[in-house]
């Protein structure tokens, strides 16, 4: 919590930041009538909505700001806020706090899903039907095999329990290695990625962008993969994509499910589009709905105005 933030503090003036500025003002607007509004897509705030809010609601900072003007609070409609703490742009003075909204169930129903197209070589069978071939193949079960997912919150969780009710066995990473217990068998720091990634069949990414986890996934760990398929659905920064095809022409990958990219939308030029071991979908994995968006602000603002701190206050020392 920023040291000079006044407790209770109680923002009349709402500014809304979004594709969907008006569903959100709107389901707010229902609960809480006694407060303003103001409502622009990111491009289309100005420096006079900023100067006016006291607190602004969206993913992304205002394209054009300079700063955030009078705001002293931005409550992200997201799981992941690195888009405001990058380069240190947002003042320190300013809270931030995230959406209240469980992405997790979504999450683990995109991994599954291309979890078991690879598994079912859904892609290979595609195009034999497209040549009209009659082409049989093996196809080995999903249970049995080793699943290692990089985070173990409760996205890491959802993703974990949907793979383990299929008979797979989850492996943990998460920053202090501690236990979590069911679905993950064991959890590990870290650290000892580069000693796991070799010996597991599903890499799943489910971790923020952070200053320790930009290039997580680099040359060297990928190249210590023995064949899994990787997929990502936490921040495009975590893994180093210029690695990311090298790593599947050597065979140290098998395939890749990508939701998230370094830069997005994804450049058309970007060899990932055609490679027929990648799988991209455009950042679709864990959506924010209207009632999650307006309802995260509702929960903070009202432990803001009893003078209690926000239980989705983000820490900007770890990022999340």
């Amino acid at each position: 919590m920023p040291s000079s933030f006044p407790l209770p503090f109680r923002p009349r003036h709402l500014l809304v930041g979004a594709a969907a500025h008006e569903e959100i003002i709107a389901w707010i607007r229902s609960r809480r009538p006694d407060l303003e509004f103001r409502g622009a897509l990111p491009a289309d705030v100005t420096g006079d909505d900023l100067t006016w809010a006291e607190a602004y609601i969206g993913f992304r900072r205002p394209l054009a700001a300079v700063t955030m003007g009078n705001v002293r609070w931005v409550h992200c409609t997201g799981a992941g806020v690195d888009a405001w703490l990058a380069d240190g742009w947002l003042d320190p003075t300013i809270l931030l706090t995230r959406s209240t909204e469980s992405f997790g169930p979504r999450i683990a129903e995109w991994a599954l899903a291309r979890v078991l197209a690879f598994q079912q070589q859904l892609h290979a069978l595609a195009e034999e039907q497209h040549a009209a071939r009659w082409a049989p193949r093996d196809l080995t079960p999903l249970a049995g095999t080793r699943a290692l997912v990089v985070g173990t919150g409760h996205i890491g969780r959802a993703v974990g329990q949907a793979l383990a009710a299929l008979g797979v066995t989850v492996t943990g990473v998460s920053r202090s290695g501690a236990s979590v217990g069911a679905p993950f068998s064991a959890v590990y720091p870290v650290s000892a990625l580069p000693s796991l990634v070799g010996e597991t069949d599903w890499i799943v990414l489910v971790i923020p962008s952070t200053m320790e986890s930009k290039h997580l996934f680099s040359r060297e760990l990928l190249s210590r993969c023995r064949g899994a398929v990787l997929l990502n659905a936490g921040r495009g920064a975590v893994l180093d994509e210029a690695a990311l095809v090298d790593a599947l022409d050597q065979g140290w990958l098998r395939g890749a499910a990508l939701d998230v990219f370094e830069r997005e939308p994804l450049p058309e030029n970007s060899p990932l589009w055609t490679n027929p071991r990648v799988m991209i979908s455009p950042h679709m994995s864990g959506p924010t709905t209207v009632e999650g968006a307006g309802a995260g602000f509702v929960e903070c603002l009202e432990a803001l105005q009893g003078g209690v701190v926000p239980k989705w206050r983000v820490d900007r020392s770890t990022g999340y």
